[in-house]
């Protein structure tokens, strides 16, 4: 027997209303659950192995206060490195991506190639060993130290995942804007820099915004190398120590902290200027 059109509709219409209602809602309620078993589940292990909680030892590793003045201590020693390597990264990944994606959309063959062995190369094989072939073998070449190979290796990276982020965005942009541009008298690049990335920006924003969050987290990795970040500072105080749990809650916040100082300014981008 055939339905009468109309219900098709409600019966699609309907469950969508709900989602659209509750579905925000019900996940995050859902994530917050989720959030307190993981603690839960992290108290009960430890009282599980009899551990002994001493978080009133922990304080001091992130700073004190002296004659009136604060001395940071090794944690936020580490997370200052951190940041550090994250920034410089980051500025190599946007130069490294953005010149890669632009190679990707050359009419030149060679180009092309040279952009997707780049991408292909780095996408495709563990940060890990790109660290340790950068630190062992490439960085004593030009002479730089743990610092610059993290950078190096970190930058290089990201830069090939940002390159197709970028290409995608500039491909998103109507070719008549470039014709309009061009027409103008602006040249290619100014054309470029003044008429297709602002309106590629846009575009790009939250998956950029979701790489940069990525690279924040990946520097935890130069620790492989000798590098005095937020983790190595940790793993030290842990050996020394063995406040294993409190130390690596206390990273884990600042990690969490790092994030959503990107993530959260971001989002406001978003909703401010209607970057969606």
């Amino acid at each position: 027997m055939r339905e009468a059109p109309g219900h098709l509709d409600v019966r699609l219409s309907l469950p969508s209303r709900i989602g659209r209602r509750l579905g925000p809602h019900a996940v995050s309620v859902g994530f917050l659950l989720l959030g307190v078993w993981l603690l839960l589940s992290v108290l009960a292990g430890a009282d599980g192995v009899s551990y002994d909680w001493q978080w009133y030892r922990v304080w001091r590793y992130l700073g004190r206060w002296t004659d009136g003045r604060f001395l940071p201590g090794p944690l936020l020693d580490g997370l200052g490195m951190t940041v550090r390597i994250a920034l410089s990264g980051l500025a190599l990944a946007v130069a490294a991506g953005l010149g890669a994606a632009l190679l990707r959309l050359s009419p030149w063959p060679v180009a092309r190639g040279m952009a997707h062995a780049y991408v292909g190369c780095l996408r495709n094989t563990p940060l890990l060993l790109q660290l340790f072939f950068v630190y062992f073998l490439f960085a004593p070449v030009i002479g730089v130290g743990p610092f610059g190979a993290a950078v190096l290796a970190l930058g290089l990276f990201e830069g090939a995942y940002m390159a197709e982020l970028f290409r995608a965005g500039l491909q998103s942009v109507p070719r008549s804007q470039w014709e309009a541009g061009i027409s103008l008298g602006l040249g290619v690049r100014g054309t470029l820099r003044l008429v297709v990335l602002p309106q590629a920006v846009r575009r790009m924003l939250p998956p950029l915004t979701s790489q940069l969050v990525s690279l924040i987290k990946d520097t935890s990795l130069v620790s492989a190398i000798a590098v005095a970040d937020l983790t190595m500072q940790a793993q030290v105080l842990i050996a020394d120590t063995f406040l294993a749990f409190e130390i690596w809650l206390i990273v884990a916040a600042l990690y969490l902290l790092l994030t959503l100082c990107v993530a959260l300014p971001a989002r406001w981008l978003e909703r401010r200027y209607g970057w969606r």
